[in-house]
């Protein structure tokens, strides 16, 4: 099983999500460590990255040149998203993903995301300014349709086919589902029948068995895991190697288990400044305290510690002694 995308060759399908708020560099960098097939940038937002108003996030920071990382832009406007497209090209990025799949309101209410499933006219101008300003693979991530009535995710793959996208990620629901109920993965196979590029299954696939059966039913190519991957960030190396597609990651346990997770800690500081680090890096030590299964008492004293120096002393104790991680 392999993708190809471009003239990059994904022998590892198993692609990860970009996750608002999650998916920083500090965590993708840890993921692809592991070993993944594609990593994901959190979402940019087009005309304020051109504009110069994205103030969190530099060059360096969004990792824009790492080899296996995929930039993903949104918006609503074709001329934005190209210099975007063009913007990020220029400084190194591999592959270029739009966003037609965000649900939430704030995204939708600005006419960006999935809004766009609903008028695929306007979201082929879109595409197509993309894929015409960059020599760079680009590639678009969607959901089946806005609700159950407007299932058009085959349309607009067919239509990204023919403006030059080279891989597709379907998320298995609509945007009106959000994220609740269940990916239905057997409705992705209408995309795979409809375009010969790469689709991608996307939604609710944790690990090797769901992501079995999510290829089985959906006929997709690969994978793309998102909250699978929360404190466990090998899953993706995991799954490929039960696939078949990767060597089995060394999993870590005890003192190492402990040791990178204080890793992973330090550079969240580093990456955001102390004060605002302390508080990111609360929702990455709760995932890993959940999979180690740390006690109630010790996980709720460091998740409100405010100084760094206790909450590294006290993770050996939270995670390093804690259960074998599950398979």
């Amino acid at each position: 099983m392999s993708v190809t995308l471009g003239q990059r060759d994904l022998s590892m399908p198993v692609l990860l999500a970009p996750l608002a708020g999650i998916t920083d560099l500090p965590f993708r960098s840890l993921v692809s460590g592991f070993g993944a097939g594609l990593v994901v940038s959190e979402m940019i937002a087009s005309q304020e990255m051109v504009q110069g108003k994205w103030a969190v996030r530099e060059k360096a920071e969004l990792g824009i040149d790492a080899a296996n990382t995929s930039v993903q832009l949104a918006g609503r406007d074709a001329h934005w998203m190209a210099e975007a497209a063009r913007m990020v090209a220029g400084q190194g990025a591999a592959v270029i993903d739009i966003n037609m799949g965000c649900p939430a309101k704030k995204v939708v209410g600005g006419y960006s995301g999935s809004a766009l499933l609903r008028d695929l006219d306007h979201a082929q101008r879109l595409i197509e300014a993309v894929a015409g300003a960059v020599e760079v693979p680009v590639t678009l991530k969607t959901r089946l349709g806005w609700d159950a009535d407007c299932l058009n995710a085959a349309d607009l793959a067919r239509r990204a086919e023919g403006a030059g996208v080279a891989m597709i990620v379907i998320h298995g629901r609509t945007r009106c589902q959000f994220y609740k109920g269940a990916a239905d993965w057997d409705a992705i196979r209408a995309v795979t029948s409809a375009v010969s590029v790469p689709v991608i299954a996307n939604g609710d696939i944790v690990d090797a068995a769901s992501a079995r059966e999510a290829l089985r039913l959906s006929g997709a190519a690969g994978v793309m895991i998102g909250r699978g991957a929360q404190g466990r960030p090998w899953q993706l190396a995991r799954i490929a190697a039960a696939l078949g597609t990767g060597r089995a990651p060394d999993v870590p346990q005890g003192s190492a288990l402990s040791d990178m997770v204080s890793g992973h800690y330090e550079a969240m500081l580093d990456f955001y400044g102390m004060s605002l680090g302390v508080r990111v890096a609360r929702k990455h030590l709760g995932w890993y305290m959940d999979d180690a299964g740390t006690p109630a008492g010790l996980r709720r004293e460091i998740l409100t510690a405010a100084d760094p120096g206790a909450v590294l002393a006290r993770l050996p104790e939270a995670v390093g002694a804690a259960r074998q991680v599950a398979a």
